[in-house]
């Protein structure tokens, strides 16, 4: 017995004796998991309401216009991360990892205490709209004097 070879003559030939159903199977499993996980691509989140509707639509139509303004980004983020959070989910990592900066994250926080509130005295819609008009006021006045340009991170 040589190095490389089969240990008796005939084991090679009955090592991959299921080669073929095993090729089908590893070719099939990883096309149906793309299927599956792409065919809700398009789904609506339950409990969005028609202001994630309109917020996607202009998203979308900006995108597609060219990059979002910052005080977008923001809103964007910011909302999608705090309608998360209202919604029991909780984020993994800390704030980098949400793609928000330390300002958009005090932004979150503020939103989120308030929408709790408003969730727990008034209801999911209220704590919604709440959500909506915090996110973009207190996004509107941080990139108010336009993106931040001073420090290390230029």
């Amino acid at each position: 017995m040589g190095r490389g070879r089969a240990p008796w003559s005939g084991a090679a030939a009955r090592r991959f004796r299921f080669a073929p159903g095993l090729l089908a199977l590893a070719l099939t499993l990883p096309t149906a998991a793309l299927a599956v996980g792409c065919g809700n691509s398009g789904a609506e989140r339950p409990g969005s309401g028609d202001t994630a509707r309109a917020t996607a639509s202009a998203s979308a139509s900006a995108s597609a216009q060219g990059s979002l303004s910052p005080e977008e980004l923001c809103t964007s983020a910011v909302g999608y991360w705090a309608r998360e959070i209202l919604a029991g989910k909780t984020p993994y990592g800390d704030y980098q990892s949400m793609g928000l900066s330390n300002a958009q994250y005090d932004i979150l926080r503020e939103v989120v205490d308030a929408a709790q509130a408003t969730k727990r005295d008034q209801g999911p819609r209220a704590a919604e709209k709440l959500i909506d008009r915090q996110v973009s006021d207190s996004c509107a006045d941080q990139y108010r004097a336009g993106a931040p340009s001073d420090g290390p991170w230029q």
